[in-house]
């Protein structure tokens, strides 16, 4: 038997992010930054355990990518809507990028996925932008 799954956060992005671009929404030129907060609120979610990070995202929620903490090698984060929540971006050690917009409580997530990714990983890279 395997180790179990444990779950440490299951959830959508910050509902911050929906409340502003709706409020840019108002404005012509924010319409499709709208249509975006919309989507995401939608049906992007994010789940990370102590195995893997699942993000389920795209038109219906049809999408979904599985990454393994021993597959990633740099972690940046980008804080957003005056500190409340930020972005994450992964990269993998085949050059990919997954990028994770609008995370609520992405201080205490992006410190968790740093230690996780450290542990099977090294030579990982965090880095975060104030």
């Amino acid at each position: 038997m395997g180790i179990r799954e444990e779950v440490y956060y299951e959830g959508g992005p910050h509902v911050g992010d929906l409340i502003i671009n709706l409020l840019i929404g108002l404005t012509l030129i924010g319409i499709p930054l709208t249509v975006g907060a919309i989507v995401r609120a939608l049906w992007l979610r994010y789940r990370i355990t102590n195995r893997r990070i699942s993000v389920t995202g795209g038109w219906m929620g049809r999408d979904r990518t599985d990454i393994i903490y021993a597959e990633i090698v740099k972690i940046v984060k980008v804080p957003r809507g005056f500190g409340l929540w930020g972005d994450m971006v992964l990269t993998l050690r085949n050059g990919s990028r997954l990028e994770m917009r609008s995370v609520p409580k992405f201080r205490e997530l992006y410190d968790y996925i740093s230690e996780k990714a450290a542990e099977k990983n090294p030579q990982v890279k965090t880095k975060a932008t104030t």
